[in-house]
């Protein structure tokens, strides 16, 4: 029963923490990511029309949009050079609630068209020795031009360059802290020379609208030519590396839990060598097989369902405890977060208590049969 019950904690403990971790891999790239992303389905830009935005914008539950242009340029900053992904975004992009988790400091605004301003990836910054505080300090973004036929012995005339003013740092994942430079998008677009070329999109749902159907909305305005993309599909691999680390670790721990069942099968075993005599003393009163088998298999699953219960009790209880006071640190002192995150999923608990059940039941039936089997004329 004690062996059950610790099963049933480590599955339900290692359950809830995948959970959580899987939750704060969305809360984070949510702060980043758009709820909902349009992208070309060839090519990695665009032509988007001031009219063909507008109506866009007019279909039920887009909130907010935001245009973009995203590419890498070489990033200078006192010497210090860097190959970044520059993100070109139009005014509203703050307005859809970025980088509501992870840390922000510095001036929330992109400048103006006279002296633009960059938030920066907290690695990004770092590595170039950006100082916030330094007046008149301005990054050199570099762009290589499109490759022409004739050749010239100038390299400046072999990529664009402009220069823009840090204005603040933000830290939400490293993926996204030591790659992104975020810039206004008239900037962006000079520098690179797109015009009406964008690519992609980022929206807002309204608030009461479903994501989904305001996605399906857009697919079928926008057509086969382009993806529509919610938050998990924009980071599809990443999740589903999650959800395959849980399985296999529910696998893994399901094996642990069979092996230790042997311990039921083999109690269950020296109970139906013990009890051959009072088997036979039952079976001459005229108790039959199935009847017996019953018996073992009952005492079984008064293991199996004792030993579930009380596992899910205190794994539910530790669990809730990590959840109020965050018991077991991550040891990281610039985690967002300060404890392992955690989160009971209803369904986890069903397929635990039913895999519990199953693999303590597969134990009993074999001593069951044994026990079935005894020869009540050589027993008496």
């Amino acid at each position: 029963m004690v062996g059950v019950a610790v099963g049933t904690i480590a599955l339900v403990v290692v359950m809830s923490v995948f959970n959580g971790l899987e939750d704060l891999i969305r809360s984070l790239f949510a702060s980043f990511d758009a709820e909902l992303k349009v992208e070309p389905t060839l090519g990695k830009s665009f032509v988007a029309s001031e009219e063909w935005l507008q109506e866009i914008e007019k279909l039920e539950g887009i909130e907010v949009l935001t245009e973009v242009i995203e590419d890498n340029a070489l990033v200078e900053f006192n010497g210090n050079q860097l190959v970044a992904r520059l993100k070109g975004v139009s005014p509203n992009f703050l307005d859809q609630g970025r980088f509501s988790k992870g840390y922000f400091w510095g001036d929330t605004t992109l400048g103006s068209d006279l002296r633009p301003g960059a938030i920066l990836g907290r690695g990004v910054g770092f590595f170039l020795s950006v100082n916030l505080n330094e007046a008149n300090s301005f990054l050199k973004v570099y762009y290589p031009k499109a490759p022409r036929s004739a050749g010239s012995i100038d390299p400046s005339q072999l990529y664009t360059t402009a220069v823009i003013e840090p204005k603040a740092f933000f830290s939400i994942e490293q993926q996204f802290d030591d790659e992104y430079v975020i810039a206004p998008l008239r900037f962006v677009s000079t520098l690179l020379n797109y015009g009406e070329k964008r690519t992609s999109l980022e929206i807002k749902v309204r608030e009461g609208y479903s994501i989904s159907e305001v996605q399906k909305s857009l697919k079928a305005f926008l057509g086969p030519d382009f993806l529509v993309k919610n938050a998990d599909e924009q980071h599809a691999g990443l999740i589903r590396t999650v959800k395959l680390e849980k399985l296999f670790v529910f696998l893994t721990l399901t094996f642990i839990l069979a092996i230790a069942s042997f311990n039921i099968f083999f109690s269950l075993s020296m109970l139906a060598i013990e009890k051959r005599k009072d088997i036979a003393v039952l079976k001459a009163m005229g108790a039959p097989d199935a009847l017996i088998r019953k018996i073992f298999l009952k005492q079984g699953s008064l293991i199996a369902l004792s030993g579930a219960i009380i596992g899910l009790v205190l794994g539910l209880l530790i669990v809730l405890a990590q959840e109020q006071f965050g018991l077991v640190s991550l040891g990281i002192s610039s985690a967002v977060v300060d404890a392992y995150p955690v989160r009971i999923v209803w369904t986890d608990l069903i397929w635990i208590s039913i895999t519990v059940i199953g693999i303590t039941f597969l134990a009993s039936w074999r001593p069951a049969w044994l026990a079935s089997q005894v020869d009540t004329v050589k027993q008496l």
